[in-house]
């Protein structure tokens, strides 16, 4: 079984104090402190970033409802309006000249960490963000020579509510925001308002201390003479997450009916203090564990490494040195991050997941569906956190009705000829941007195919869940009606049928537009692929009265969905002779390549596509922003090219990530992040090709190593111990029961223990017949 060291971020300095202040007046370095150096905490219902100072230490938080509309500069620095940070917690110490400084963030416990010494005594903080009790929990002690010092905690709670002015961007806009800090017996509170939508948003401080006392007064809370103290905070707005918000037309009205969030913030805090702190943090753990506990990763790795700084450790990796321990810290640090940024419950992961210090947030902290929203959850299933994608399904039943009337209004206005007049008669669709609050229209930049790139992700959450009941209810619904849309902006032209009105995600012509064509590679494989799984799903479901599936089995032999060009490329567009001819040269949308990753029609079964992939990309250049480069190394991982995959991997430390493994594109995005742990999953394991392929694309440089806990389609969660490039242990575990059909060199000679049933297909494949609950080992 796969043994991984301890994972932590850890440093020498706290983060540095020049990030105070709104991104849109910021220079060519916004927020450094926040965007560099903090350290995140979250639960999906907020985010806390952790600066650790001494002197005066600094709790960012964020609420992902707590949102403006998007606003329009000339240039995405002067603002977008969108997700705002909630607010402030300042806690002075009066500890400025401090000696032994260390702070960190443990991945295994998701606790973040500060210790110094100072006057003599050694101070300690730790801090969680608990999901089971929505509660942010602070513990401060101190000791000395050892020993628990009585009376040693002092120091004083000061919250803060930044913005508060009657606009975001400039004057007259309408997003401002009110906001009071109010002093109780027992607790502070933060409330206000956020105009535009008006958001009622309320979050309060308690303290609890043994020994000293905690006194609350003038919008402080002041800690004296404790043996020992916990700071609490929880926070929340009167948002909700139901059709009706997003189908309200008029702003003020959205969030009308809902009540204050004093009642409800007030209860999660008293439960919390009364739980006590060490209840909380072992309910947490066990909870967050539960999660992350999951996945183990071992590649080659330097005991020496962990005695180093993250910085450092990164810094040393971009001058030409390399860290196996990195490599696994910044996949488990994905996977982390996925965890703290979308419950169950709670809020689905943003551009920035659940973290922004910004009034006006790049690209409005939104959800980007043109790949970035998608990117989020790729590695939800594979990595075996498939109840992370939950809370996007939530947003999605929330966002369904507004996406049938934009279909409606869409199939209308541009394909009249194929208008449906019955209820949801035109399926349901949805264009890039998206909020808690609106979401839009196909067009401008991205293609229909944008919606068939969404829906794919509930195609995904069955395959690799295996839950039938799912896929009937849920699943199966979803992709046949956005199949009902897709099948009527489809017209017959040389005999095929293609979208009349198509873009490639993001790419411009010669006169600097948008360029629109007809049928580009982005929009037909979206297609061809959201009807071949609402084929399978009826199938698996025994579906065959709806008269749909005819119409889909009609037309997916005529999309035409991957072209070659003269080049050998995978064309991006029809009209396309040799690569590059129309668009940016080295863009960083793959968009022509969706069909590769995340779809699978292209793969190893079909080796003209794949070859033409592999140009496609090589020409396209691997050196991009943090989420692009992200998905090239899913491409060259579906290709099979372990080193081009590592590559790519390589370059995403190098130049674009941040002393806090933050991916930056640049600013900081998140979606870097996670297309990252999927690209390296994907290195380890893939079965888009209908059988389970470990180390499909291994790199040199990880000959020795061994995973655990990847899963493939199917929901057999899988394990690989390998030498040389070449396995030694196989392990499979059937979550749901099904037959697993493995390629690997000589695996018909292998040992195979298993209660399950094993063909031999030939010497390089076997298929196991697996109860639910049955394993198999495979020894070579």
């Amino acid at each position: 079984m796969t043994c991984q060291p301890k994972m932590r971020l850890f440093y020498t300095m706290p983060a540095p104090t020049v990030n105070d202040g709104d991104f849109a007046r910021q220079n060519d370095s916004p927020l450094a402190g926040w965007e560099k150096w903090s350290l995140p905490l979250g639960n999906s219902y907020m985010g806390a970033s952790v600066f650790g100072r001494t002197g005066i230490e600094r709790i960012q938080i964020t609420e992902n409802s707590l949102s403006n509309p998007f606003l329009r500069g000339s240039h995405w620095r002067d603002g977008n309006g969108g997700v705002r940070t909630f607010g402030d917690l300042y806690i002075e110490t009066g500890h400025e000249e401090v000696s032994d400084y260390l702070r960190g963030l443990s991945l295994d416990t998701a606790s973040a960490y500060v210790k110094y010494t100072w006057n003599g005594m050694v101070f300690h903080r730790e801090y969680i963000v608990s999901y089971p009790d929505r509660v942010l929990a602070v513990r401060f002690t101190a000791e000395r020579d050892g020993a628990p010092v009585s009376h040693g905690v002092s120091f004083c709670v000061r919250p803060e509510i930044p913005f508060v002015r009657d606009y975001c961007i400039k004057e007259g806009d309408g997003c401002g925001r009110t906001g009071e800090i109010l002093t109780q017996a027992d607790r502070l509170i933060l409330r206000g308002v956020s105009l535009y939508y008006q958001i009622q948003y309320e979050g309060q401080v308690r303290i609890e201390a043994k020994g000293g006392s905690v006194t609350y007064a003038d919008g402080r809370a002041i800690v004296s003479e404790a043996d020992e103290a916990v700071l609490y905070f929880t926070c929340g707005t009167n948002y909700r997450m139901e059709p009706r918000v997003l189908e309200e037309d008029d702003p003020k009205k959205k969030l009308a009916p809902y009540p204050a969030p004093h009642e409800a913030v007030s209860g999660w805090l008293d439960a919390a203090a009364a739980k006590g702190y060490e209840k909380i943090r072992a309910d947490h753990e066990a909870d967050y564990r539960s999660l992350y506990d999951r996945v183990k990763l071992s590649i080659d790795w330097d005991e020496a490494d962990l005695a180093l700084t993250t910085d450092m450790l990164l810094e040393t990796y971009k001058g030409g040195g390399r860290s196996g321990y990195l490599e696994m810290l910044y996949y488990q640090f994905g996977r982390y991050l996925l965890i703290a940024s979308s419950r169950p419950g709670a809020y689905p992961a943003t551009l920035q997941g659940t973290w922004t210090a910004y009034d006006s947030s790049p690209w409005g902290c939104d959800y980007h569906h043109n790949i970035n929203v998608q990117m989020n959850y790729w590695p939800s299933g594979i990595a075996n956190l498939s109840e992370c994608f939950l809370p996007y399904l939530e947003y999605a039943k929330a966002y369904l009705p507004s996406a049938y009337a934009i279909a409606d209004a869409y199939v209308h206005e541009n394909y009249p000829e194929n208008a449906s007049d019955c209820p949801r008669g035109n399926g349901w669709t949805i264009g890039t941007g998206a909020t808690l609050y609106f979401i839009t229209t196909v067009g401008g930049h991205s293609g229909p195919g944008t919606g068939g790139f969404t829906s794919l992700l509930f195609w995904d959450y069955y395959e690799f869940t295996g839950d039938t009941e799912y896929l009937r209810t849920v699943g199966y619904p979803i992709l046949r009606d956005m199949s009902r849309f897709l099948s009527k902006v489809v017209v017959p032209m040389d005999g095929k049928l293609l979208v009349r009105l198509s873009a490639s995600p993001e790419q411009q012509g010669p006169d600097g537009r948008y360029y629109e064509t007809v049928g580009c590679a982005f929009d037909q494989q979206m297609i061809y692929e959201n009807h071949k799984r609402t084929l399978e799903a009826a199938e698996i479901l025994g579906i065959t009265d709806d008269p749909l599936l005819d119409v889909l089995r009609e037309q997916l032999p005529l999309l035409d969905p991957v072209q070659i060009g003269l080049d050998g490329q995978v064309k991006e567009f029809r009209e396309e002779g040799h690569y590059g001819e129309i668009g940016e040269y080295e863009h960083r949308h793959i968009s022509h390549l969706v069909g590769l990753y995340p779809g699978t029609l292209i793969n190893k079964n079909t080796p003209e596509w794949l070859e033409g992939a592999k140009i496609s990309l090589t020409k396209r250049s691997d050196r991009s922003t943090g989420w692009a480069a992200a998905h090239r190394l899913c491409a060259w991982a579906r290709t099979g090219d372990g080193n081009h995959a590592y590559a790519l991997y390589r370059s995403m430390l190098e130049r674009n990530t941040l002393p806090n493994l933050w991916d930056t594109h640049p600013p900081f995005q998140i979606d870097g992040n996670f297309g990252a742990v999927a690209g390296i999953s994907e290195m380890l394991l893939q079965s888009q090709a209908g059988f389970l392929d470990f180390l499909a694309a291994l790199p040199d440089v990880w000959a020795d190593g061994s995973f655990d806990g990847l899963v493939a389609r199917g929901n057999f969660v899988c394990g690989c111990d390998w030498r040389n490039k070449k396995p030694v242990e196989l392990r499979v575990f059937s979550r749901a029961g099904g037959r697993a059909r493995i390629r690997c060199a000589g695996i018909a000679a292998a040992g195979i223990e298993t209660a399950g049933t094993v063909r031999r297909l030939g010497p390089d494949e076997i298929e196991l017949s697996m109860e639910k609950g049955a394993a198999a080992v495979i020894r070579f």
